[in-house]
């Protein structure tokens, strides 16, 4: 098999280092968003995720939330979410998150999506709704919106941009040599030219986020981050990868501390406005902090 190649094989899961285990959350804050989540059935990628950081980020008043249902036209070989035929879409899902978001006191709401390459605006136009929505009932509440890459398609980008959100994100996962197994449908180049096109626009600030540990080398890692800063991107996350299951591709290699820690230095030697790199990062990790 190709060094190139990578792809789901049996093999024994490798264990995790002590620096990946996590305290469970607690907090008063935390419990009282739990309880509301759980009373109004409120759906945010911090719970059906799982994600490690979601005690902390609800104690500040940040979460993440899904529009466009849970079925993703696409099938990157590290996400757990569906894939398959999205059901059809809500139009009334704008209102509905933007009143989660009242109720649950959120400061900082980031907004993601799965891809919808089914529809002819790809999603775009519920995305601007949805912002539209979100600042007509919280309009102290700031946003990110952590968009899919639309195909490229600079119109349905443009939906996004008009919206005005504080932060438009777009996740490149990955290095270059490994775009085409971990994102399949996705091409390299496409999103940093996504990113690039969103700060030629006027967005204020973007961001992008990568995972480690899926077999990319050091210099892929920082010839990524030379890329992203290219674009004149403002902000990126590294993370660990994780594996979801058993059919998702394995985890290679857990990163160090200390290499995040090498990473997050190059990142801000680089010039980026903000760099969050350790294991357990996540896409939203600190955003609130992201708009300054």
């Amino acid at each position: 098999m190709s060094t190139d190649t990578i792809s789901p094989v049996k093999e024994k899961p490798k264990a995790k280092p002590k620096w990946l285990r996590v305290k469970l959350p607690t907090g008063k804050k935390y419990t009282e968003l739990r309880s509301l989540v759980d009373k109004y059935d409120l759906h945010t990628i911090c719970t059906s995720g799982s994600c490690p950081n979601m005690g902390e980020c609800w104690s500040e008043g940040t979460a993440t939330f899904m529009i466009l249902g849970n079925i993703c036209t696409r099938s990157c070989g590290f996400c757990g979410v569906k894939t398959g035929r999205p059901e059809t879409v809500d139009w009334d899902e704008p209102e509905k998150v933007a009143r989660s978001i009242k109720i649950m006191g959120i400061k900082h709401a980031v907004v993601t999506s799965v891809d919808r390459d089914d529809l002819k605006d790809m999603g775009s136009i519920i995305w601007a709704e949805t912002v539209k929505a979100i600042r007509r009932m919280n309009p102290e509440t700031t946003l990110e919106t952590l968009i899919p890459d639309f195909q490229g398609n600079e119109r349905n980008i443009d939906r996004i941009v008009e919206v005005m959100p504080e932060v438009v994100s777009h996740n490149m996962e990955t290095v270059r040599r490994l775009t085409r197994e971990v994102r399949i449908q996705a091409k390299y180049d496409r999103s940093l030219e996504v990113l690039r096109y969103l700060k030629q626009q006027g967005v204020n600030r973007t961001k992008s986020g990568i995972m480690l540990g899926l077999g990319e080398q050091e210099n892929e890692v920082i010839q990524t981050l030379h890329d992203l800063r290219a674009a004149d991107v403002d902000v990126v996350t590294i993370g660990q990868y994780l594996q979801p299951s058993k059919k998702h591709l394995p985890v290679k290699q857990f990163i160090t501390p200390d290499q995040f820690k090498k990473y997050e230095a190059i990142g801000l030697d680089l010039g980026f406005r903000h760099v969050e790199s350790s294991a357990l990062v996540r896409s939203s990790y600190k955003a609130h902090k992201h708009i300054d």
